[in-house]
């Protein structure tokens, strides 16, 4: 297998026409390839600066987890710090965990930051929805969001060999108007579901509306732990 390692934007493209394979951190494909054996070209993005940021507003594709701190809202830095053991976390990439692994234990906190998509393809570089790269599988170059007023995180403790822990994500966004936006994401079995409502007026209508929407079909566990998750948020002052 010939590995490629661009430094640039345009020989990622070059790598990519060739036929070459995104790796991310190879946590996830690397079984699978011992078991179905090696492409004959892989491409890996560690090298290459646009993907390697980590900013206010932006986090590269190539960053690994355990490199995600305090530059980046509580939201997604609690969330990568949670993903598997500090082995995984020093191997494993943003883009690996939300494009290539089925729990996609990031997405959570990348939906409730209304976090746009930065995409590399053959033709060059555009932005998207993140529904888009998962539905397509497009190879991620970075994230790029909007700092919010806050957030939190919490997953649930996880039963060895069972289900994936039910993940509870929440940011609020100010919105023009002078009003709030609350986001918020779960993650239950391997299901996300994601909703969101205007704070203005009464302070049990948000909590109302969550309650009336596709969370009404979460189990009890989850949506108590989605009231006591947004009762906290909305009680804090203002600090992403």
């Amino acid at each position: 297998m010939l590995l490629r390692l661009p430094k640039s934007v345009s020989e990622a493209q070059e790598y990519l026409t060739e036929g070459a394979v995104p790796i991310g951190g190879a946590t996830l494909v690397w079984a699978t390839w011992q078991r179905d054996g090696f492409p004959d070209r892989a491409m890996s993005l560690r090298d290459l600066p646009e993907a390697n940021t980590i900013e206010r507003e932006a986090l590269g594709a190539a960053v690994v987890l355990n490199r995600i701190d305090d530059r980046v809202p509580e939201v997604l830095r609690r969330a990568a710090a949670g993903v598997g053991t500090g082995a995984v976390r020093r191997a494993a990439t943003v883009g690996g965990n939300i494009v290539g692994s089925t729990l996609r234990c990031l997405l959570p906190a990348a939906l409730v930051l209304d976090a746009r998509a930065v995409i590399l393809e053959p033709e060059g570089v555009t932005e998207t929805d993140l529904a888009e790269v998962l539905a397509k599988r497009q190879l991620l170059l970075s994230l790029r969001w909007q700092t919010p007023v806050t957030s939190n995180y919490h997953k649930a403790a996880a039963e060895p060999g069972g289900a994936s822990p039910l993940v509870v994500a929440a940011a609020l966004h100010a919105e023009d108007g002078g009003a709030n936006r609350l986001r918020v994401a779960v993650r239950s079995e391997d299901e996300v579901f994601f909703e969101s409502a205007v704070c203005e007026g009464d302070a049990d209508d948000v909590p109302r509306a969550l309650r009336d929407s596709s969370f009404a079909r979460l189990p009890d566990t989850a949506r108590e732990l989605v009231g006591r998750q947004v009762t906290e948020l909305l009680a804090r002052p203002a600090v992403a």
